[in-house]
């Protein structure tokens, strides 16, 4: 089974994943330890050594202008969390620009409303999910699906 995973790790991030085998999508809010420990148990051979069955994208983000002081600082340090998450549980992964999943992922539409965006793709991509993609505090989950299936598609 190959599993894609998708990371936003924004302060009200999400992470989600896609895999073969039977296809399964799903995705958690925020912190997201637990699960990410569960999905990485399962790849770990009796050996030790971790099976390339698993991809990860990280969004990779940076402050903003006009961004306070200590909201920069959490964000950095969810950032590097994340990063330091994959790491640890010997999890390949990839750092990619919003605007360059965002760009393959909206077929290079680059107006609009990003949040309203996110959802409407995710929702039309994975219309099984959209349940859970209802609300429009629910980007965060559109947008770790979207970068999940943007790292199932680079993936070659």
């Amino acid at each position: 089974m190959r599993i894609w995973l998708g990371i936003d790790p924004g302060q009200s991030g999400a992470m989600a994943f896609i895999s073969t085998g039977p296809k399964v999508m799903d995705f958690e809010d925020g912190e997201c330890i637990s699960w990410l420990k569960a999905i990485s148990d399962q790849l770990i051979s009796p050996l030790g050594k971790d099976y390339p069955q698993a991809k990860a994208v990280l969004e990779k983000v940076h402050s903003m202008p006009k961004q306070g002081v200590a909201s920069s600082f959490k964000f950095g340090m969810n950032f590097g969390i994340w990063r330091g998450r994959l790491e640890a549980l010997g999890i390949p992964y990839d750092l990619v620009t919003p605007q360059k999943w965002q760009k393959v992922m909206f077929d290079s539409q680059t107006r609009g409303d990003r949040k309203a965006m996110s959802l409407d793709r995710a929702r039309r991509l994975f219309p099984e999910m959209s349940d859970m993609l209802k609300r429009k505090k629910d980007h965060s989950r559109a947008d770790a699906l979207l970068i999940a299936e943007y790292c199932r598609r680079m993936d070659k």
